[in-house]
């Protein structure tokens, strides 16, 4: 279940600034409200790719959680690497998967040894990636339809647009475009629904999702 709930937060990932750099903080909060920790995102450009940059550090009671996700990209917003390094209580996991455009082959590497290829399209996107061609997509009036995105394994993205609505961020209120997602991967499906900005760069201003524990937020930090 946690599992789950970090791969949703990961959904949360910038989409391509029109600036060279980006930097975004956020708040995970409880269904009270009370913090549970807290997010950054960072996205920059450095020559033909674009770094990005998703970190967090949360604390479930005597449940210690650490995530950094890292993508880079290239042309088309198509996925060249795609790292992440995890620490959720006592387990610690890191694993590196490499995406070569021209062979259309994934090539995934685990801390532990494990390793896999997989057949890939051409301009394959991992979680990351996905959320930057979302935003560049919704800035120019369109949804993208249902597609693969690899988060280690593939997952199929479905994405619906529900309405508009006012969220609160700090003081002021904003309107925003919310959206569902649906993300089935091999073993389940996890469904939850993302804000944003409706400004030129859709900013993603908050992501809700029900589980066993209650609802959680991550709310951006005005």
């Amino acid at each position: 279940m946690v599992q789950r709930l970090w791969i949703v937060f990961a959904a949360l990932a910038l989409a391509a600034p029109a600036q060279q750099r980006e930097s975004l903080a956020y708040s995970i909060n409880w269904p009270s409200g009370l913090s549970l920790g807290e997010g950054s995102i960072s996205a920059v450009s450095t020559g033909p790719y674009w770094d990005l940059a998703l970190k967090l550090e949360a604390v479930i009671p005597g449940y210690p959680i650490r995530d950094e996700f890292r993508s880079r990209v290239g042309d088309g917003l198509c996925s060249v690497s795609f790292e992440k390094d995890s620490t959720h209580g006592s387990r610690v996991t890191s694993e590196k998967s490499v995406f070569d455009a021209e062979k259309k082959l994934l090539k995934r590497e685990t801390s532990k040894g494990g390793k896999s290829e997989s057949a890939i399209a051409a301009c394959a996107k991992d979680a990351l990636a996905f959320l930057f061609f979302l935003r560049k997509e919704l800035a120019q009036g369109r949804l993208p339809p249902a597609q693969t995105v690899y988060f280690g394994a593939a997952y199929q993205a479905t994405l619906k647009f529900v309405g508009t609505h006012q969220v609160k961020l700090g003081d002021n209120r904003v309107e925003a475009d919310r959206l569902t997602v649906s993300l089935k991967g091999p073993a389940s499906t996890t469904n939850f629904d993302i804000s944003f900005a409706r400004d030129a760069t859709r900013t993603p201003l908050v992501i809700r999702s029900q589980f066993a524990m209650g609802s959680f937020s991550m709310e951006l930090v005005p």
